[in-house]
């Protein structure tokens, strides 16, 4: 399984062409708006409603639906009903007759539909609704992450805040550290390992092995930089350790205190993160308070 980083798994698409769903029943409706906008985003198609919600269950969460209001066996604003709870951020676009607008009032209003727009549609306003449909996705997406990165920052240094207000050894005080952000970062194993003969915590279940060889520990330990292998069967690096522990994407980071690398903070995961990055990002903050505290502990 191929997945994005836990931090903000559906922030992956603002950075590839924004994905359109275009659900129509007539074959040339649906061919004229695949030809539309199949330059500028990832088109995917469906003839009917319930079509359209198997290739939403398939393929995840797009940016913008654009659905005809008329269709057999499901309507347009019956269909992006049953979207709402799954995608609520995916903006929703109405083709519809002028008949049919007074039918359309209730779905606007509850926020089932965003927009409508009269058929036959002018091709350049239909492409500017939906450039601002996009838009209007990316700034929630990027809101969504702020917000999450800004709360696992605010729990991983909550849990290092913990030990100034407690009385706790170095073993002690690193396995809790460790228990708290193998949790936060949904991590299947969480390994803190101070570098002078110090103690190790272990969240999860290293099955014996040692961290010492690893590829990506050797590289924090010359380079005192963080390093991350967000997919380990892409890679050619080999280590008994991710066999082991069915380790699929692996985060190293380095504890410094004033240029004195105190330890190394190791998180796996069970399956590939192509935004791994988005960890390093949390960590950063979280880990220059850990190492101050870390000396504080040492020093009581």
């Amino acid at each position: 399984m191929n997945t994005v980083s836990p931090l903000n798994a559906a922030h992956v698409l603002t950075r590839q062409k924004p994905r359109l769903l275009v659900v129509d029943d007539e074959p040339d409706n649906l061919d004229l708006l695949y030809r539309t906008f199949r330059r500028e985003y990832q088109v995917l198609r469906a003839e009917s409603g319930r079509k359209a919600l198997e290739v939403l269950e398939d393929d995840g969460e797009v940016a913008v639906i654009i659905s005809d209001q008329r269709m057999p066996d499901m309507s347009g604003t019956e269909f992006l009903s049953k979207t709402v709870p799954d995608f609520p951020d995916t903006v929703r676009i109405i083709l519809t007759g002028f008949t049919d607008v007074t039918d359309l009032v209730q779905a606007i209003n509850n926020g089932q539909v965003h927009r409508y727009i009269t058929k036959p549609w002018e091709p350049t306003q239909l492409k500017q609704l939906v450039q601002k449909a996009a838009d209007t996705y990316e700034l929630l997406k990027e809101s969504h992450h702020a917000l999450y990165v800004a709360d696992r920052q605010s729990q991983l240094m909550s849990r290092v805040a913990q030990l100034s207000q407690m009385d706790l050894s170095e073993s002690e005080a690193l396995q809790l550290i460790a228990d708290g952000w193998g949790q936060t970062l949904s991590a299947q194993l969480c390994v803190i390992q101070c570098v002078e003969n110090g103690p190790t915590a272990i969240f999860g279940n290293l099955g014996g092995q040692s961290l010492t060889i690893n590829p990506l520990v050797q590289a924090v330990l010359a380079t005192r930089t963080l390093q991350t292998l967000p997919d380990v069967s892409a890679s050619n690096v080999s280590d008994p350790l991710y066999q082991t522990t069915a380790t699929k994407a692996h985060l190293v980071a380095p504890i410094v205190f004033q240029d004195r690398l105190l330890a190394i903070v190791s998180l796996h995961w069970s399956h590939s993160y192509r935004t791994l990055a988005d960890v390093s990002d949390i960590l950063t903050i979280a880990i220059n308070q850990m190492a101050q505290a870390l000396i504080a502990v040492r020093c009581r």
